[in-house]
C-alpha cells in the first residue's frame, strides 16, 4: 500500500517569503478563503489585479467566496435577454440566438452600440466576495505594512487542510493556524502573539459591495450601496448583509470583545495572548450553534484525512526520470485545489473560489475539465455534488431547445446558478458542452457505490440531452452531420460556415450510443433514431503527399494551428467508438505537436493532447505534454495552473484536466465492451497506483 500521508506531506507548500502570485487557500468545495503571508487577508490590496500592475507584479487576489452567493445588479430599464437575440442561419433556416454582445466591450461601449442588454446579461450575476478577514493595528499603532513582516515561515499542511503561519511583526512573534470546516461555511483562526495581549493587534472582518464587471472585485468605497445590520448573540455578533436583492449572514464568535469599527466592519480583540475566532457564513438563518475555532481546525484535519485516504493515489517516487517529482507535485496539489474549489453544489467558475473571472459565473463546457476527474479518481460524490445542479437547470435547457426549434434540453454555455444564458457572439452557439451530462452520468454509473440509484436519478437528464443531440443532427444523403450555425470548441471558425467539427462529431456519436445503453439498462425500448444517427456519423480523412490526418473542421476541411487543438479530443476525451482510425489520429497528433502555436494554447489543451497520446500508446509523449514548458502550462508553488498573470492568475480546468489525463495514463481504462487497457510506461518511470476504479 502507498504511504498516503508521506505522499501528501512531501508536497506541503512552504514559504519563507511573500508570494503574491501564489497565495494559499483553505476550503471545502462550497466555501474557501485565500490568505496572504499572515494567514489572513491583512494585505489584500497588495494582491489586487490592478490594471497598472499587469506588467509589474503578478498577483492572485485573496477571496472569501461561497458557491451560493451571487448578486444581480439592479435593472431599472427592464432589460431582457430577448433584447440580445440576433439571427443566425444554416440549412434549417434562420434562428434567433442571444449573441448581441461583444465581450470585449465595457458597459459604456455596449450602450453606445445599442447593446446595453448584452452587457447586463454578460456581467450578471456577480459572485460576491463575502468578507475580508485581516490583522489590524489597534490603539495608537500605525497601520500595518507588508515590509514589516519578517522571519516568515508559512506552511500549507495538506494532510490537515490548514495554513500554519509564523512571522515577526514589530519585534514580536505571531503564529496563526487557519482552516475551513469540512461541512460548514466556517473559517477557524487561532492566533497567538504578545501583540494581542498588549492590545496592539486585532482581527478585523470587513464587508464590501461588488462591482458589475468581468472581474467583479470587492468594492470598498461604496458604503451606501449595501447594509450590514448586527445583532448580539452569545459570544459574538451576527450580521445580516444586504446588497440589493442579495442576502446573506455572517457570524463572528470566540473573541473577548467584538466591536464595530466602521459602517461594514467589526474588530475582534483577544483575551490575553491568544485569539480563537470563528467566522461563519450562510445564505439565510443559521441552523446550528457556532463552532469554536479550535474545533473547526480539528474537524478540518479529520475531514482531510478521510479525503486523502479515500479514492485513488499515485506514487511516482520510484521513478528515475527527474521530472517525476514535479509531476507528482502537480498531481497532489491539483487534487487539493480542485477539492476546495470545484467540488461544491454548482459547477465552478474557471478561477474557483479564489477570485472572479467572467463576473464569477461558470462555463458549462468547462465543467468536464473541472470535475470529471473526481469520478476517475474514485471520488464520484464530488462530481455528483455539482452534477445535481443540472436538475435545477433542466427546465431552462428545455426552453432554450424549444425556442430554437429543437427537442430535448440544450444546455447553455456561460451561466450563473439560475442557468440564464450569457449573451456573446460565441457561447450560445457552442455545442461541445451538450454531451457532458451524459458523460457525467456514465462516469457516476461506472464508479458510484449504487449504480441503480444513478440510473434512476439521472435518466431524465440523459434522455433529454440525447433528445436534443438527435434533434440537432442534420441528415443528408451521405449520412448524418452537425450543421451550422455551430461554434466548435476551437472558437476561431465562423459559426455559419462550420460543418462537422471532429471532436463534436465523435462526442455526439459516443453520447447517443451511451444514452441508448442507459435505456437498455433501465429495461426501456431503444430509440432507433439514436442508433441511426450514431451509425451515420462519419469522420473525413484529409490527405496530401505527406500523409493522412483529421482536420479540426471537416467541411470545408481546415485546421488553424492555434487556439485549442480540439480534433485530438475525438480520441482522448471521447472514448474509442470505432469512428477514429488510430493510424490517422497518430498523424493528426504528430502534426499538432510539430505545428501548434503553443502561446495560444490553454491549460486544458496539454492534458487533452496527453489523453490522445495515451490512447494511441504514446505514453512518453503523454508525459512530456503534461510537463511541457509553455506559458499556460505553468503550475505555481501553490499548485494552481497559471494562465494570464493578473487577468486570469489561476485556471482550474488545467488542474482538473491534468488529473483526468493522469488517471487515464496511470490508472488505465475499460472500454464499453469490457476491454481493459493498462498503458505501458516509458523507461525511467515507475508508478505505484491504487484506488483507481476498474471502469473509469
Amino acid at each position: 500500500m502507498i504511504d498516503r500521508r508521506g505522499l501528501v506531506d512531501r508536497h506541503a507548500v512552504r514559504y519563507r517569503e511573500v508570494h503574491r502570485e501564489a497565495p494559499l487557500s483553505v476550503g471545502n468545495g462550497e466555501f474557501a478563503v485565500t490568505v496572504d503571508i499572515t494567514g489572513l487577508q491583512t494585505f489584500a490590496e497588495e494582491y489586487e489585479r490592478a490594471a497598472g500592475r499587469r506588467d509589474e507584479i503578478a498577483a492572485m487576489p485573496l477571496g472569501t467566496q461561497a458557491q451560493w452567493c451571487y448578486h444581480w445588479a439592479p435593472n431599472p430599464e427592464g432589460l431582457s435577454l430577448d433584447d440580445t437575440l440576433e439571427p443566425a442561419s444554416g440549412p434549417r433556416g434562420t434562428t434567433l440566438y442571444p449573441t448581441a454582445y461583444d465581450f470585449r466591450e465595457d458597459r459604456e461601449q455596449s450602450r453606445a452600440a445599442g447593446r446595453a442588454a448584452g452587457y447586463y446579461y454578460w456581467a450578471n450575476p456577480q459572485r460576491v466576495h463575502l468578507a475580508r478577514i485581516a490583522f489590524v493595528a489597534l490603539g495608537e499603532e500605525p497601520a500595518l505594512a507588508l515590509d514589516e513582516i519578517e522571519a516568515i515561515d508559512q506552511r500549507l499542511d495538506l494532510w490537515a487542510g490548514t495554513v500554519r503561519s509564523r512571522f515577526r511583526l514589530r519585534g514580536a512573534e505571531v503564529t496563526v493556524a487557519t482552516s475551513v470546516d469540512p461541512r460548514r461555511d466556517a473559517l477557524g483562526v487561532v492566533a497567538s502573539s504578545p501583540l494581542l495581549a498588549e492590545g496592539r493587534l486585532g482581527i478585523e472582518v470587513a464587508f464590501p459591495a461588488v462591482e458589475e464587471s468581468f472581474e467583479a472585485p470587492p468594492v470598498w468605497d461604496a458604503d451606501d450601496a449595501h447594509s450590514s445590520d448586527p445583532a448580539d448573540i452569545p459570544g459574538g455578533v451576527e450580521i445580516a448583509r444586504t446588497l440589493d436583492e442579495t442576502r446573506y449572514r455572517a457570524r463572528l464568535t470566540g473573541a473577548l470583545r467584538i466591536e464595530r469599527s466602521g459602517p461594514h466592519a467589526w474588530i475582534a480583540r483577544a483575551d490575553g495572548s491568544e485569539i480563537a475566532l470563528a467566522v461563519e457564513f450562510a445564505p439565510d438563518a443559521f441552523d446550528a450553534a457556532p463552532l469554536p475555532a479550535a474545533r473547526i481546525l480539528e474537524r478540518a484535519a479529520e475531514g482531510w484525512e478521510r479525503t486523502w485516504r479515500s479514492g485513488a493515489a499515485l506514487d511516482l517516487s520510484g521513478s528515475s526520470d527527474p521530472r517525476a517529482a514535479e509531476l507528482e507535485r502537480r498531481v497532489v496539489l491539483s487534487q487539493y485545489q480542485t477539492i476546495i474549489n470545484s467540488s461544491g453544489s454548482t459547477p465552478p467558475q474557471e478561477t474557483g473560489l479564489v477570485c472572479n473571472s467572467w463576473a464569477g459565473t461558470f462555463h458549462l463546457e468547462m465543467h468536464w475539465w473541472h470535475a470529471a476527474h473526481f469520478a476517475a479518481w474514485g471520488r464520484p460524490e464530488m462530481l455528483e455534488n455539482s452534477f445535481r445542479w443540472y436538475h435545477r437547470a433542466l427546465p431552462v435547457a428545455r426552453e432554450i431547445a424549444a425556442s430554437q426549434g429543437f427537442e430535448g434540453a440544450r444546455w447553455p454555455k456561460h451561466v450563473g446558478p439560475e442557468a440564464i444564458e450569457s449573451p456573446n457572439e460565441i457561447g450560445p452557439l457552442l455545442v461541445w458542452q451538450q454531451p457532458h451530462p451524459i458523460h457525467f452520468a456514465e462516469l457516476l454509473w461506472r464508479t458510484a457505490p449504487d449504480p441503480e440509484r444513478v440510473l434512476e436519478e439521472y435518466a431524465e437528464i440523459v434522455h433529454e440531452t440525447a433528445a436534443f443531440l438527435a434533434s440537432f443532427a442534420w441528415r443528408e444523403d451521405d449520412g448524418w452531420h452537425l450543421a451550422p450555425p455551430l461554434m466548435p470548441a476551437q472558437e476561431i471558425y465562423g459559426a455559419e460556415q462550420t460543418w462537422d467539427p471532429l471532436f463534436e462529431l465523435a462526442y455526439v456519436r459516443w453520447a447517443l450510443r451511451t444514452a441508448q445503453a442507459w435505456r437498455i439498462r433501465r429495461g426501456e425500448d431503444p430509440e432507433p433514431l439514436w442508433d441511426e444517427i450514431a451509425d451515420g456519423i462519419r469522420a473525413t480523412v484529409s490527405t496530401d503527399d505527406d500523409g493522412s490526418w483529421y482536420d479540426a473542421v471537416q467541411r470545408p476541411a481546415r485546421t488553424a494551428y492555434t487556439d485549442h487543438p480540439s480534433m485530438v479530443a475525438a480520441l482522448g476525451v471521447v472514448p474509442d467508438t470505432g469512428l477514429i482510425d488510430h493510424a490517422v489520429m497518430w498523424e493528426t497528433l504528430e502534426r499538432a505537436l510539430t505545428r501548434w502555436t503553443w502561446i495560444s494554447a490553454w491549460g486544458w489543451d496539454f492534458p487533452m493532447l496527453s489523453m490522445c497520446a495515451t490512447r494511441l500508446g504514446r505514453t512518453g509523449d503523454a508525459i512530456e505534454l503534461l510537463l511541457r514548458d509553455a506559458q499556460k502550462n505553468v503550475y505555481l508553488a501553490n499548485g494552481h495552473n497559471l494562465q494570464v498573470p493578473n487577468r486570469m492568475p489561476l485556471y482550474l480546468p488545467g488542474n482538473g484536466g491534468l488529473l483526468m489525463a493522469v488517471a487515464l495514463l496511470f490508472g488505465g481504462w475499460t472500454d464499453a465492451d469490457g476491454t481493459r487497457h493498462e498503458p505501458e510506461l516509458p523507461g525511467g518511470w515507475a508508478a505505484r497506483a491504487e484506488g483507481f476504479p476498474d471502469r473509469p
